[in-house]
């Protein structure tokens, strides 16, 4: 069958878009027609003899006013129309068309005093394609769109009196004659899952968080601290009285945001928010990417509950996944009956461990799709951060792959030049549109300058999860306390790379769920050992250089291995035990947020010094944190066993007085209260190589963190270590 084209520019008719308006009620469906063999026999056009007239919504500006109904005008079925310039299709094909969502999709418009949709999307090796929906009783001969003449691929028109909150999907005649419905991969709203439509809807909000985004870069800055509570939406809490039901994200807004704030983390992230058919996949598995899971609300509900984190100076960042996607009907996969988003080898376009399918980042077309949806969240949302995911799995052709599995480059190499270049033009594209957000790669692998600029060669992300860090550190802590010292090189040689990119460190989901455990039953001894083991754990994680990452749950001591179809126990919290996990991470983030030393120099070696890192038998290990100004140095006493030293000696980084600022053995912490009190004088021995140390109370499995309050000292004249 031939495709229906627009002949030219002239033939598109400038109109004026709308912000938003209501679904005017749906005329009566054409009949279907499916005589031939061939295919599909398109309808005649039908008249629109009286135009409607366009209302306000509570969405729309309280300034619009209602259209004015024009008289004795004609339309057809579908109106030629556009939004597409001749250099938006250049930018299109060339894969620099980075806003393509205010192209391509549906999008509520007036057009000749009518007010109406304008659907367009990208199906290159169709033969027909039709909007099919509740307005025309799912017919796939009435309504069909117009194939441009510019071979950019791009079906499109204008169809009257179809308005927000319309349900609809793309009918798709394949050039193999295979009959597909689609979902709009642009649409802003998706049905509730199972049911798979796309929802005509808008993203117009009034903003009410000028000040923050006015001083963003204040705290995305990478010398400002950076204390992230990562978290599942829709198993954080659920209500009591309907623990089936998951909480709205303006719900959410009134419990989750106080609860972030006071524990004093500086940003949230959340598991991917996209829409997602199958929500065992945690929202690793989207179809809709341009569109806020419906299951917590609407895309309006989901910006307040943004707008209020940001009100209450916290950042929001969001998982983002350009790395695969699922091959269900309706969705990405075979879109247009080709590979049309995965690469057609499946070598490259599928994943074998999450059968699923790899985006093909050699096509310009796809490379525009994704960097659009990251802007689009960027723009749209006032989203702070995008953590993208899977990266590894991107960078490598033989990841998770056997011999023969995969194919070398045209270097003979394994790594993935096309997603390379893909990662590095999305960084910078993404940096130079939005100076003062972050990005984080979820990155396990040693592939070299994945947090430095493109300029140098680097991939341009913003930070780079510190995996190693992470096994190394869990599988110490998980030894009795009594074999630590053969393992102490597993807590000391993070420092080896630290500063090779900018880290961030990782407590995240991944460790807690799959039979792992929860972060508490990971603690080897007696409940009173396990609590005191995950203070300390946690001390370490905040006085290590690199900005920090915990999973919810984890900040209380869940007991439970995490479950994405449950809340978390917040019953717990009436145990002194795990509220005092809960005020330990409390008091640790605000000595985060407050001490310099601990943030100013997060990826530079000069913000950390060793003092001891050798005293294997007693399984102590001392470090000074610096900052910009010396005197806010940090000094770090760390005893990873239960057996409490007095009049510990250390070597002090400079003279004067030192006060304990923080010990996880406080019995607020539900520790057992072994607390340096007062102010502690340095004396003139010599120690750790140092010309002035002092003695300390190591408490029992736990971090004790001094602060120097005076430049004056005692004078003592002993013997030298």
């Amino acid at each position: 069958m031939a495709k229906k084209t627009l002949k030219s520019d002239a033939e598109l008719t400038e109109s004026k878009p709308i912000k938003a308006n209501k679904a005017t009620k749906p005329k009566a469906a054409a009949k279907e027609t499916w005589p031939e063999a061939e295919g599909i026999s398109v309808s005649k056009e039908t008249k629109v003899k009286k135009p409607v007239v366009a209302k306000k919504t509570p969405a729309a500006s309280k300034k619009s006013k209602p259209l004015e109904i024009i008289e004795n005008n004609e339309l057809k079925t579908v109106e030629p129309y556009s939004r597409f310039t001749d250099f938006d299709i250049d930018l299109f094909k060339s894969g620099k068309h980075f806003k393509l969502y205010e192209k391509l999709g549906s999008h509520v418009v007036e057009h000749k005093g009518v007010v109406g949709t304008y659907f367009a999307v990208w199906a290159p090796n169709a033969q027909y394609v039709a909007v099919i929906g509740n307005f025309n009783g799912w017919n796939k001969g009435s309504h069909s769109l117009n194939y441009r003449w510019d071979a950019s691929g791009i079906w499109e028109g204008f169809i009257p009196n179809v308005g927000v909150g319309e349900t609809y999907k793309y009918f798709i005649k394949a050039s193999t004659g295979e009959d597909l419905e689609k979902s709009d991969p642009f649409a802003l709203r998706w049905e509730l899952p199972p049911r798979t439509a796309s929802i005509v809807a808008d993203t117009f909000y009034e903003w009410d968080d000028k000040q923050w985004m006015a001083d963003r870069h204040q705290y995305t800055a990478l010398d400002k601290p950076y204390s992230v509570y990562e978290m599942h939406l829709g198993s954080w809490a659920r209500s009591p009285e309907s623990p089936e039901e998951f909480l709205s994200y303006r719900q959410l807004a009134e419990t989750l945001v106080p609860y972030v704030k006071e524990m004093g983390f500086t940003h949230v992230e959340f598991m991917p928010l996209m829409e997602h058919p199958y929500y065992p996949s945690w929202g690793y598995q989207i179809t809709g990417f341009f569109a806020a899971s419906c299951r917590y609300g609407t895309p309006q509900d989901l910006m307040y509950l943004v707008e209020q984190f940001h009100r209450a100076g916290i950042g929001v960042i969001l998982d983002w996944v350009p790395s695969h996607f699922p091959g269900d009907a309706h969705g990405l996969y075979n879109f247009d009956g080709t590979h049309l988003y995965e690469h057609e080898d499946l070598r490259k376009g599928f994943h074998p461990d999450w059968k699923s399918y790899i985006f093909n980042y050699d096509r310009n077309e796809v490379r525009a799709f994704l960097i659009s949806n990251a802007l689009f969240w960027l723009e749209r949302y006032h989203i702070d951060g995008l953590r993208v995911d899977a990266v590894a799995s991107m960078l490598y052709l033989d990841y998770s792959r056997n011999h023969g599995e995969w194919e070398p480059n045209v270097f003979g190499g394994n790594e993935n030049l096309e997603a390379i270049s893909f990662l590095k033009e999305f960084n910078a594209t993404v940096y130079s549109n939005f100076p003062d957000v972050q990005t984080i790669a979820e990155e396990s692998t040693s592939f070299s300058g994945v947090s430095r600029p493109v300029y140098t060669g680097g991939l341009g992300f913003g930070m780079k999860w510190m995996m190693g860090w992470m096994h190394d550190t869990l599988d110490y802590f998980a030894h009795d306390p009594i074999h630590r010292k053969y393992h102490q090189n597993q807590l000391t040689f993070s420092m080896v790379y630290a500063f090779t990119e900018n880290f961030m460190l990782p407590f995240s989901h991944d460790e807690v769920v799959y039979g792992k455990g929860s972060m508490l039953n990971k603690m080897p001894g007696d409940e009173w050992q396990k609590f005191a083991n995950l203070r300390l754990l946690y001390s370490f994680m905040f006085t290590h250089p690199g900005t920090k990452l915990l999973f919810m749950g984890s900040e209380f001591g869940q007991s439970a291995e995490w479950s994405f179809e449950k809340s978390l126990d917040w019953h717990l919290l009436q145990y002194d035990s795990h509220n005092g996990i809960k005020e330990a991470v409390k008091a640790i983030n605000a000595l985060y947020r407050s001490e310099p030393a601990l943030y100013e120099k997060a990826f530079d070696w000069t913000g950390f010094e060793w003092i001891d890192a050798g005293n294997l038998e007693d399984s102590v290990i001392v470090f000074t944190r610096k900052g910009i100004d010396r005197e806010n140095d940090l000094v770090v006493v760390l005893n990873m066993t239960p057996v409490v030293h007095a009049n510990y000696r250390i070597g002090m980084p400079a003279a004067g007085q030192w006060q304990e600022i923080f010990n996880s053995d406080s019995k607020k912490f539900w520790g057992s209260g072994l607390i340096n009190f007062d102010p502690i004088s340095t004396d003139d021995t010599g120690w750790h190589g140092r010309d002035n140390s002092m003695t300390v109370t190591t408490p029992p499995l736990g971090a004790a963190i001094f602060k120097k309050v005076s430049g004056k000292a005692v004078k003592k004249k002993t013997k030298s270590k």
